[in-house]
């Protein structure tokens, strides 16, 4: 759809997404970094999944808001968000939690870390207000979303997933009626309500909202103003948007972006170092459930200039040898074999050892006669010579962050924790 000069709705919007949060169910992963900053896939940070989707929808104007230690997070924007060129009508504004309402309170919930950038959006003249979550893994159409808001004069249009009602009680929920009105949104509900004429299946929210701009400060101003406030979208601004304007629903099947291979509409949220784990594994298969190579709809990452990964090593039981795994720039695999694994930039394999089912974050070093199954490697990591982990759980979760699916999370404290034990 296009407005009334032509131009499509995604150049008169701006995406604005939330990225301040910890993450904490990802445990020591996020003690240095925002759930947001954390590696996915090979090569790119999840917050690249939100951004890419903006820029692939035509969105030109963005703002990413930051608070828990951002500093990893807003230097890879830096490094790979810089291409925006203000003479074409493109922004990219970071915007970390810096006090500027007043000098007592940073962020102070999702509405508040708008709320205290108004100015900042004003200066841009957005039409319409694309509110993004930056810390799920998912390929959407934002003009799909944007084109539902304005032929159905919502005052705020929420993309949400089909779920079953089982496992809906995690999210916020919606209640409609036949044409997707939001008649409840109930924040994790024990019996969440069914979409209708779908008895066993429930609307649950992906933290994605579109607003009229002008509508949507209005509602962040009434908000701050408000004391018992706790200053949340999903808790304060949507329901009362429900109870007294008009909500609708907009179905993430109808805005999905599919390659011609992918048989499912692919939505995760990596918040748990099992669903982290498995979501990058998902890439290793055949046909993955994803496909990071579709050229139509690219996620955008920092490009890091650095030398073709590497197999050296052609002997019996010492050969240089990659299985079902995304390997990635600057590695080394010297006699080494990785299996159904991602190694991540610059990750160098000694000779003998071994990685299977591993996500092995960047410039990691696994010693010579390791053998790593099943594991999580935090970026920087020298694995010592001979290291066994995933094949004795009681003597793993001594030592490690063991997870109840048996993954295993290591990180540099570990291993020197582990070093002083001798």
């Amino acid at each position: 759809m296009r407005d009334t000069i032509g131009q499509p709705l995604a150049r008169e919007a701006m995406a604005y997404v939330l990225a301040g949060g910890r993450g904490s169910r990802l445990n020591e992963l996020t003690d240095n970094r925002a759930k947001p900053a954390v590696y996915f896939g090979g090569k790119s940070r999840i917050i690249d999944f939100a951004l890419s989707n903006a820029i692939n929808s035509g969105i030109r104007r963005i703002g990413v808001a930051t608070q828990y230690k951002a500093h990893s997070l807003i230097r890879h924007m830096q490094r790979a968000w810089n291409f925006m060129r203000p003479e074409r009508n493109e922004s990219f504004d970071i915007l970390p939690a810096s006090q500027r309402i007043d000098e007592l309170h940073w962020y102070e919930g999702t509405a508040d870390a708008v709320f205290q950038n108004i100015d900042i959006i004003e200066a841009h003249a957005p039409r319409y207000m694309v509110i993004l979550a930056g810390d799920h893994i998912y390929k959407m159409d934002y003009e799909l979303m944007l084109r539902q808001h304005v032929q159905s004069g919502a005052d705020v249009t929420i993309g949400c997933l089909v779920v079953p009602r089982k496992e809906a009680s995690g999210f916020g929920v919606m209640a409609v009626d036949a044409r997707d009105v939001i008649t409840s949104f109930i924040e994790k509900p024990v019996d969440p309500p069914a979409i209708p004429g779908l008895p066993d299946m429930a609307l649950a929210s992906m933290g994605i909202y579109v607003f009229d701009t002008q509508y949507l400060f209005e509602r962040l101003r009434e908000d701050a103003a408000d004391p018992q406030s706790t200053r949340d979208f999903g808790k304060d601004i949507i329901p009362r948007i429900v109870a007294g304007g008009k909500a609708v629903a907009h179905r993430f099947t109808d805005s999905c972006i599919r390659a011609a291979e992918e048989i499912e509409e692919y939505w995760r949220d990596v918040g748990t170092l099992d669903a982290y784990f498995e979501a990058n594994l998902d890439l290793t298969d055949v046909v993955p459930k994803l496909n990071m190579y579709d050229r139509d709809w690219p996620i955008w990452t920092d490009q890091i200039v650095a030398a073709p990964a590497k197999f050296v090593h052609d002997e019996d039981g010492r050969r240089g040898m990659a299985i079902s795994s995304l390997i990635s720039n600057d590695c080394i695999v010297s006699g080494a074999l990785a299996r159904r694994s991602l190694l991540f930039t610059g990750v160098k394999m000694g000779s003998f050892s071994s990685v299977n089912e591993g996500v092995i974050l960047p410039y990691c070093n696994i010693g010579r006669g390791a053998r790593l199954s099943r594991v999580i490697v935090d970026s920087g990591v020298r694995i010592p010579e001979g290291l066994v982990v995933g094949e004795d759980p009681v003597l793993d979760a001594q030592r490690f962050r063991r997870t109840d699916n048996g993954v295993c999370l290591i990180t540099k404290h570990m291993i020197d924790q582990l070093s002083a034990k001798g």
